[in-house]
């Protein structure tokens, strides 16, 4: 069997264009449902804005490299880790929050602000831990990545989407309300349809290394979970609170991540196989400890 970190997952140009139009839908969608009060209302709660970024683009990065160096996984896969870190929470996290009983408002409002510094603190954690881990920056030194060129692609996928969806929003709402219950599920059932595709057509690569994956990408998952929850315990926060800050660093946008892994790695097998059973596990994990808080609530 080949190395994993030689081997490449196969996804056409042209499916790689239906991704990055999905994947800004999405975000443009997202954008729909966000008001500046939103923001206005993180400003009066300064404390949960802190713990939440704090959580997301500095512990969990740190905490990602940290689980590299014990465990020594491929440096794909390791590169692949260190992807799915750097990207801002995904937005079925909202959902997820909802369902938990948690705080939906800040859900939402964490998610939007992570999504715009995420714009300049996605590149850097990757960059930056990428660097740091000498088997991995080998590979980003192959691959010649410039950082502009990762700002470059965020900006185009995430911020440039969030302003026009909030620009809509504000001068019209109504429209604005009607046209996000239409590309929500719209944008997210074609950007799973790509990814069914990725995987129908990797099959057996992904049969093949899943295994090699699968307890670094469910523990990495779990400890993120874990963190985001204690973190915000630390911090005193209400027991809603670090409900919604645990699901906000266990729920990432993968999507974001393997569209990041097919433009600059051209599909490295390490990195698309853990960022792509990080997407689906997630999901899993998220409804898991949702369903649960969700008990624990009414039990209370």
């Amino acid at each position: 069997m080949q190395d994993i970190d030689l081997v490449k997952i196969n996804f056409n140009s042209d499916s790689l264009w239906v991704l990055n139009i999905a994947l800004a839908v999405v975000m443009f969608g997202v954008a729909l449902g966000i008001t500046t009060n939103d923001f206005k209302e993180l400003l009066k709660h300064p404390k949960l804005v802190g713990v939440g970024l704090l959580s997301q683009f500095v512990l969990l990065p740190l905490l990602t490299y940290g689980i590299i160096v014990l465990v020594a996984p491929k440096p794909s896969i390791a590169l692949g880790m260190m992807m799915v870190a750097a990207c801002p929470g995904g937005n079925i996290s909202n959902f997820m929050t909802h369902l938990a009983k948690g705080n939906a408002a800040l859900s939402v409002s964490l998610t939007a602000l992570s999504t715009f510094v995420a714009v300049l603190m996605t590149p850097f954690n990757f960059e930056f831990y990428g660097h740091l881990y000498a088997p991995t920056a080998h590979i980003i030194k192959d691959v010649a990545l410039q950082p502009l060129d990762l700002i470059q692609v965020v900006m185009l996928i995430l911020g440039i989407p969030l302003v026009l969806g909030m620009l809509v929003r504000h001068f019209k709402p109504h429209f604005s309300v009607k046209l996000s219950k239409l590309l929500k599920p719209f944008s997210i059932l074609v950007f799973v349809s790509i990814v069914i595709i990725a995987f129908s057509n990797n099959i057996e690569v992904f049969e093949a290394y899943v295994g090699q994956v699968l307890f670094i990408g469910i523990g990495h998952n779990f400890l993120a979970l874990l963190m985001g929850f204690f973190v915000a315990k630390a911090f005193k926060l209400s027991f809603d609170n670090q409900k919604t800050i645990a699901i906000e660093t266990g729920i990432q946008n993968s999507g974001l991540g393997l569209l990041l892994i097919f433009t600059f790695f051209n599909g490295l097998g390490g990195m698309a196989i853990i960022a792509a059973f990080w997407g689906v596990w997630h999901i899993i994990s998220g409804l898991i400890i949702a369903f649960y808080w969700s008990n624990k609530a009414i039990n209370r």
